[in-house]
């Protein structure tokens, strides 16, 4: 089950609780107001619904309450539940006393349907509003453990490509190492025969062989310093890039702000007193339209005819259709004002 058959659920619990809850306090009134009035002296007859309205009215702030406490998952204690069988007896007890003074069982029995259907509703809903509300609970708590094994799977998956990266590399620099180690090694061979050949070119091989190193540490500590460099120019390209953002993004925030409170300045001045300009009237009225207010409540902010501001809703709606015809809708507006 979703979010929204729980929330039509809890919908139709709400409206079936309050049906019997108003079908019983308008039954009680009915039943126990010519009882009361038949117990109080002449003058005070018209006292009589006082007694029936304050014990419903005890009813509905239970069954409110409780409705709510319900929803959060709260408990308010003993109190609640001895003010709702309290007033579930009392209401119980006024609705069959008349029958029970005239010993009309069945009467007994007629009566005591409406107060014993509200105190079997109240206890039935809140059990079920308990219910709803630990059901929501659980399926959040599901919603949110899956949603961290996701995120606990995609960071696993990262950190795994991350891992096999870093192991090609290495590999890759283990091999170029063998590589020259074994390029070395021929190299000192190489000069170790040409040594027993010639002693003088074995020198010059030397030489130009540590010359060569020379040349490739140089280039190796060259490409370290570009790479270096490199990245350098990345980081600081990356930072310009995310305080570029930060402040466009500041600066469209201001600008919110701003036309919010333009739009709450034009609607807090209340009905006009006179016609506005029209340059004012459209600002009012684009204001009015982006907060959603009736047509007819624009017309009185603005002073404008109501068909004035309704063509002006119309070109906010439709700013296409709104170009051709705005002109002629304005005049037949002020026309009709």
């Amino acid at each position: 089950m979703n979010a929204v058959q729980i929330r039509s659920a809890e919908r139709a619990l709400s409206a079936g609780t309050w049906l019997i809850v108003a079908g019983a306090m308008l039954y009680s009134i009915l039943t126990v107001t010519p009882l009361a009035a038949a117990h109080t002296p002449d003058k005070w007859d018209w006292t009589a619904p006082i007694l029936p309205l304050v014990v419903d009215a005890a009813v509905v702030i239970v069954v409110r309450l409780d409705a709510v406490l319900a929803r959060l998952g709260g408990h308010g204690g003993r109190w609640p539940v001895v003010l709702r069988w309290m007033t579930g007896c009392m209401t119980l007890a006024l609705n069959v006393a008349d029958s029970a003074l005239k010993n009309d069982l069945v009467g007994v029995a007629v009566h005591a349907v409406a107060p014993m259907l509200l105190i079997v509703t109240a206890e039935t809903g809140l059990a079920y509003r308990r219910a709803i509300a630990a059901a929501v609970t659980a399926l959040e708590e599901r919603q949110q453990a899956e949603r961290e094994a996701r995120r606990q799977a995609v960071r696993e998956e990262h950190e795994a490509a991350v891992r096999l990266a870093r192991e090609e590399r290495e590999h890759a620099a283990m091999l170029a190492r063998e590589q020259r180690e074994h390029e070395a090694a021929l190299a000192r061979e190489l000069a170790e025969r040409e040594e027993r050949a010639r002693r003088e070119e074995r020198e010059q091989q030397a030489a130009e062989r540590a010359a060569r190193e020379r040349a490739e540490r140089e280039r190796e500590q060259q490409r370290a310093e570009r790479e270096r460099r490199e990245r350098a120019e990345a980081e600081h390209r990356e930072r310009e890039r995310a305080e570029l953002a930060e402040r466009e993004r500041r600066e469209h925030a201001e600008r919110e702000e701003l036309a919010e409170r333009e739009r709450a300045a034009l609607l807090a001045l209340g009905p006009a007193t006179e016609k506005f300009p029209e340059d004012r009237a459209r600002s009012l009225v684009r204001a009015a339209f982006e907060a959603a207010l009736p047509v007819r409540a624009a017309a009185e902010l603005c002073g404008w005819s109501v068909g004035w501001v309704s063509t002006r809703y119309a070109e906010h709606r439709d700013p296409g259709a709104g170009a051709g015809a705005g002109g002629g809708g304005a005049e037949l507006a002020i026309a009709g004002r």
